[in-house]
C-alpha cells in the first residue's frame, strides 16, 4: 500500500468547518471573529509512551486524547488536527482499528483531521491540534494567586497503577487490572470542563507528568507557592485498596492521568462545582496557593509529608 493510498483509505474525510483539509500543501482554518488559535503538539513513541501490547483502537484514541487534553487546559474549543505517522509497515490489521479509535474520538469532539504525513519507520505518532478561544480568555499556567483554591478533576493514579501491574511490580485481580488499564489506555480529555472554567479558573494545566511536577510548572509560571492536602486527592476504589505507599506514589507522581489541575478564588467554590456538574466530571479541592514560594504536602492532620522525588517517566 502506497502512502497516498493509505491516507485516502484511512484518513481522508470531508471537512465541514475548515476551509481546506487533507490533500493540499497546507490546510486552511478559519477561527471565528475575535478568536485566538490555540495550537499544541504531542508525540507518542512505542516503548516510551505506550506499550506494544496496547490495542490499536485504544492507541488511536489516546494519541488524540492527550492532545485534546492540552486544548482543555487552555480552555480552547477543538477545531482541527494533523497526524504524522511513522509505521514499520502498512498493516491493515493495525490501521483499520487505529483509525477507528482516532476518528471516533475526533467525531465525539467535533474536530476535523485536515492533514499530516506518513513514512516508514519505528511506530511513532505525532498529532498537532488546533483550537479556538476568545481573545484574552485562554486559561494559562501563570494566573494562580495567593488564596486561590487548587482543584483537580476526576481521579488520579490509576494509569501509574496499571503501569506497575504491566511491569510486574504488583499484582491486581482481573477486574481491577481491566479498570486501571482502561484509565491508562483511553483517558478522557476534559474539554467540556476547560470550556466551563473560562473566566472562572485563574490557571490550569493538564496532568500528564504527575501532580507534583505539573503543579510545579504552575507555581513557577505564577511566581507562587502551594500546600497540597495529600489525603484529599481523589483516587479510585482500585487504588484505595493498595498500600499507602503505592497510593501516595501514584497520586502524587503518577503521570498519564490527563485530568485538569486548576486554581480558582476560594469564594468561587460553588461556581467551580457547578462548572464540574455542567461538564459531567467530579472536581475536588486539594490545597491552596500561597505567597510563600515552594510546594508543601501535608497529611490529613496537617503534618508535613516527605515528597522526595519518586519520578515517573512514562514507560522508560
Amino acid at each position: 500500500m502506497g502512502e497516498f493510498d493509505l491516507i485516502a483509505e484511512y484518513f481522508t474525510r470531508p471537512v465541514r468547518r475548515a476551509a481546506l483539509g487533507v490533500g493540499d500543501d497546507c490546510a486552511l482554518l478559519q477561527p471565528g471573529a475575535g478568536q485566538q488559535l490555540a495550537v499544541s503538539s504531542d508525540m507518542l513513541v512505542e516503548g516510551r509512551h505506550f506499550l506494544s501490547t496496547v490495542p490499536p483502537e485504544r492507541l488511536g484514541h489516546k494519541a488524540l486524547a492527550v492532545n485534546l487534553s492540552d486544548l482543555a487546559a487552555c480552555g480552547a474549543r477543538p477545531l482541527a488536527f494533523t497526524l504524522a505517522l511513522a509505521l514499520p509497515r502498512a498493516d491493515r490489521a493495525f490501521l483499520a482499528p487505529f483509525a477507528q479509535g482516532l476518528l471516533s474520538l475526533a467525531d465525539a469532539h467535533d474536530i476535523e483531521l485536515v492533514g499530516g504525513d506518513t513514512t516508514a519507520g519505528p511506530l511513532n505518532i505525532c498529532i498537532t491540534v488546533f483550537g479556538e478561544v476568545p481573545a484574552g480568555r485562554a486559561l494559562l499556567r501563570s494566573g494562580a494567586r495567593a488564596g486561590d483554591r487548587i482543584w483537580v478533576s476526576g481521579r488520579l493514579g490509576d494509569a501509574r497503577l496499571a503501569l506497575e501491574a504491566f511491569r510486574g511490580t504488583l499484582t491486581l485481580p482481573g477486574e481491577d487490572f481491566t479498570a486501571v488499564r482502561t484509565a491508562m489506555e483511553t483517558p478522557t480529555p476534559r474539554v467540556a470542563l476547560g470550556l466551563a472554567l473560562r473566566g472562572l479558573a485563574t490557571s490550569a494545566i493538564d496532568l500528564s507528568d504527575g501532580l507534583l511536577g505539573d503543579l510545579g510548572h504552575v507555581l513557577k509560571a505564577s511566581g507562587a507557592g502551594a500546600t497540597v492536602e495529600r489525603d484529599a486527592i481523589p483516587r479510585s476504589g482500585v487504588l484505595a485498596r493498595q498500600s499507602a505507599a503505592w497510593q501516595h506514589t501514584c497520586v502524587l507522581a503518577g503521570g498519564d492521568d490527563y485530568e485538569l489541575l486548576f486554581t480558582a478564588p476560594a469564594d468561587q467554590d460553588d461556581a467551580v462545582r457547578a462548572a464540574g456538574l455542567r461538564a459531567g466530571v467530579d472536581v475536588t479541592p486539594i490545597g491552596r496557593i500561597e505567597a510563600q514560594p515552594g510546594l508543601r504536602v501535608v497529611d490529613a492532620q496537617g503534618r508535613p509529608v516527605d515528597i522526595a522525588e519518586r519520578g515517573f517517566d512514562h514507560f522508560a
